[in-house]
């Protein structure tokens, strides 16, 4: 389960060991990229024999990259190649570390390629909980001290993982039991669509690229759909977002994917300027001042209600959201172990997550959309 400070508070988000710097993959001149709209963080590039993947920063700050050569099993591995992981492809059998990746083998029909998953209570999609209540999906334990000696008895063809940090520690202990580690890292896109291309990544590695594509076009679709019935409004309520958490509170910047998402909604988010894809650590007295009249209140952590969130910190009463009751959860679809149907299926459908924003921003432009994601709290 993917989990840091700022992903659950917000807006809700090593690998294969150090390529080796010796030969290169033979791209030959029989090579075509494959277009990526929105994705920044992979490339695809179809070669004669297979796949070339390359994950161009597979955590925040990273230096160097990561290269995939997935080869259909009936083709044999080229012997110039050193620095690119070799995948046998179509795989069959999967191992995944975040709930985001759920979604992604759920659209492409491929639920019943999970074999095993750190703390399955996290997941909530219904699939795989039937799958689960089966047996069929072994429950690893907790994410960083999975128990290694289960994952190894489930032999899957490849583990996705992802990592906030660099530290590839638990990941070469996975690889030396012969498990390839991908490295999937849509948490760091800034754009929303860029977080959902990536079910293409997920896709190369069933030989599904049509299927993703089509399901991508749709859901860009739907996005730019809803995206034009408020691109021209020319009033756009102010809006302000997070919690504080200790001594310090935590907000989107301006170039973060949920500052884009709610640009997108039409509305004015107070640090849309703020030259910061990631999160801003704020004194409550500084967003007081910038927010304390900002119209619209979205994205309270875990709060289910305003009396929650007034027991947790009285100096919260005093923002006028707060005491126009205009405050939102993103949090308010549970899984059925309790899990966040944001965190899970939020990265691949901003579409949703754009259509909850616009009917809380403008409501009258969405007349027939109800809250799926989102919530008010009462």
């Amino acid at each position: 389960m993917k989990f840091s400070v700022v992903i659950v508070l917000l807006f809700g988000i090593s690998t294969a060991c150090t390529p080796d710097k010796g030969s290169r993959v033979n791209e030959s001149s029989h090579s075509e990229t494959i277009g990526l709209k929105y994705a920044k963080g992979f490339t695809i590039t179809q070669l004669e024999h297979g796949k070339l993947i390359e994950v161009t920063q597979p955590y925040p700050g990273a230096k160097t990259g990561f290269r995939y050569l997935l080869l259909n099993k009936d083709k044999s591995i080229p012997h110039n190649i050193t620095n690119a992981k070799i995948i046998s492809v179509p795989v069959s059998r999967v191992v995944c570390t975040s709930t985001s990746h759920i979604p992604l083998l759920d659209y492409l029909n491929e639920s019943e390629a999970l074999v095993g998953f750190p703390t399955t209570d996290y997941i909530s999609s219904v699939k795989m909980r039937a799958l689960i209540a089966q047996g069929l999906v072994t429950d690893l334990g907790i994410d960083k001290g999975m128990d290694l000696e289960r994952l190894a008895l489930l032999k899957p063809d490849i583990t996705m993982a992802y990592s906030l940090s660099g530290d590839f520690g638990q990941f070469k202990k996975i690889e030396e039991l012969g498990i390839p580690i991908i490295v999937n890292a849509e948490f760091l896109e800034e754009h929303p669509l860029g977080r959902a291309e990536w079910i293409k990544f997920m896709a190369a590695f069933f030989n599904k690229e049509k299927l993703a594509d089509s399901i991508f076009r749709a859901i860009e679709h739907n996005y730019y759909d809803t995206y034009e019935k408020v691109s021209h409004v020319q009033t756009k309520p102010t809006v302000m977002s997070g919690i504080v958490y200790g001594d310090t509170w935590f907000l989107p910047g301006g170039e973060n994917y949920a500052s884009q998402l709610l640009h997108d909604a039409g509305g004015n988010y107070l640090w849309s300027d703020t030259p910061s894809n990631g999160f801003l650590e704020l004194s409550f007295e500084s967003v007081y001042e910038k927010a304390h009249q900002a119209d619209l209140w979205i994205g309270v952590a875990s709060f289910k209600a305003l009396a929650e969130i007034e027991k947790a910190e009285i100096r919260y009463t005093k923002f006028k959201a707060f005491q126009t009751g205009q405050v939102y959860t993103y949090d308010a679809r549970k899984g059925a172990r309790g899990g966040s149907e944001f965190l899970e299926l939020g990265y691949l459908r901003p579409d949703i997550i754009l259509n909850d924003l616009v009917k809380i921003i403008h409501p009258n432009a969405l007349p027939e959309h109800t809250l799926y994601f989102h919530q008010k709290l009462q």
